[in-house]
């Protein structure tokens, strides 16, 4: 496993990392989500991503519970706040109640003293940023958070954070956590050269179109009905003919390089220096061990420039 800086940060983490969306706490049974987990840290990834809403604290309350096995200092975690967690009007957002309360509830779920990152989830356009920032600040200088993150801003509302963030002193975020996959290109535009410029790195999430980008649905007649996109409406409909035969076509690309589909659409985030990590789910150890290979394949420009015609 390789590692990357995290933005302008000092931090390192693995090239590869582990998310807990759709797959731990309800999606995936327990023993399967513990095994990914175990199998991810011996595979040298050292960082874990959560969030509160996911399936309501219980991924936060399964990770915490694995990684209880090993040295709080040998691993990066992190989670985030912004969704709803109950029905009242503060249960939401990026209120200085919410953010301190969400965090203290996600430190009591996953045991432990401090997150690594701690993301807004969204941006909040009610909530003043400068509310946002200053609670989140005050985490870090209490210890309880050691980095700020967003998640899926624009280049424009990150400039927004960093300039407030400057001029009253507090702690710029170094992290962002966009959607990024070979057919979700936006922050090529914006997001990943203002994050170049300006110290932000990039945890992609989605990098392999949940599971499209690894050959496994190779018609629409033929998804399987106990995989995710058989299991969830929202995710059957995002998948096309025309992705298919893209698909198709990037694993003879694959083919010829010897390595997996997947692996391929890895390595392709991963030609961006500006993104320090492609999360990943798993419901079994042997996708985690797949998708950790991709980590340090380099693609030649050539490779790249086929690709870039699939793609087009």
């Amino acid at each position: 496993m390789q590692y990357r800086k995290l933005g302008g940060s000092g931090l390192k983490v693995s090239e590869i990392s582990l998310g807990s969306w759709l797959t731990y706490g309800g999606y995936v049974e327990k023993q399967n989500a513990v095994q990914a987990i175990e199998q991810a840290y011996d595979l040298g990834i050292n960082f874990f991503d959560t969030a509160n809403v996911y399936e309501r604290g219980a991924a936060e309350t399964l990770l915490g519970e694995t990684l209880k096995s090993y040295k709080r200092d040998s691993y990066v975690l992190a989670t985030k706040a912004f969704w709803p967690m109950g029905d009242g009007p503060n249960d939401r957002g990026l209120s200085r109640k919410h953010v301190i309360e969400q965090c203290n509830a996600s430190l009591k779920r996953l045991g432990a003293d401090y997150v690594d990152i701690f993301y807004c989830h969204r941006y909040d356009s009610e909530t003043p940023l400068t509310e946002t920032l200053r609670a989140i600040d005050d985490l870090i200088r209490s210890g309880k958070v050691l980095y700020a993150g967003v998640s899926e801003w624009t280049a424009s509302q990150m400039a927004d954070a960093l300039s407030t963030a400057d001029r009253y002193l507090l702690d710029r975020i170094v992290v962002s956590q966009p959607i990024y996959n070979m057919f979700e290109r936006y922050i090529e535009k914006e997001v990943i050269p203002y994050g170049e410029k300006n110290g932000i790195g990039q945890v992609v999430f989605s990098p392999l179109a949940q599971g499209l980008l690894t050959g496994k649905y190779t018609a629409l007649a033929d998804i399987p009905s106990d995989s995710r996109a058989g299991k969830l409406e929202g995710m059957r409909s995002g998948i096309t003919e025309e992705k298919l035969a893209k698909v198709r076509a990037l694993s003879g690309i694959a083919g010829e390089l010897e390595i997996s589909t997947g692996q391929l659409a890895l390595a392709w985030i991963l030609r961006q220096s500006n993104v320090a990590s492609a999360l990943v789910g798993a419901s079994r150890p042997e996708q985690v061990i797949e998708n950790a290979k991709a980590s340090g394949i380099e693609l030649s420009a050539d490779v790249l420039a086929s690709i870039e015609a699939i793609l087009k």
